[in-house]
């Protein structure tokens, strides 16, 4: 259903002139997708039941890993971790949740943003001794 869901958002994202749609990073057998956007692109149902803060200023990093050595690609579960920061360098520790769904493995955080703000991402990815990786995004925010 959350899968689902995200895909129905990010091309919902990708009609939306102020909003980046789902990025890729592909690290050796490994596919990186990210996406950082607004909370209240998300149904109050759907972050509620997620237990995400829907807010005109706060922001939501979703990341999920792809295993492309093996057959349908599957999600794997990773040791994830990141800051986030602004142009006057107030750093936020972002507190990744694990989110699964049937065979979708998420990792979402939340992120306070003011109107106009651009934040910069450092997001540490680790996956047994396969994947050590830092993923480094930047997303400008508004508030609706």
């Amino acid at each position: 259903m959350f899968r689902a869901i995200l895909s129905a958002l990010i091309l919902t994202l990708a009609f939306v002139g102020n909003v980046s749609a789902e990025q890729k990073q592909k690290v050796g057998n490994f596919d990186i997708h990210y996406v950082a956007f607004g909370s209240t692109f998300l149904t109050p149902t759907i972050a509620k039941s997620y237990g995400i803060k829907r807010s005109s200023y706060t922001g939501i990093i979703n990341v999920s890993v792809l295993d492309t050595n093996q057959d349908g690609n599957p999600p794997v579960a990773v040791e994830i971790s990141g800051i986030a920061n602004n142009l006057l360098d107030a750093r936020i520790n972002l507190q990744f949740r694990e989110i699964r769904e049937a065979d979708a493995i998420y990792y979402v955080a939340e992120v306070p943003y003011r109107d106009d703000q651009e934040i910069n991402f450092k997001i540490a990815i680790k996956y047994q001794n396969k994947l050590n990786t830092q993923l480094k995004f930047k997303q400008k925010f508004y508030v609706e």
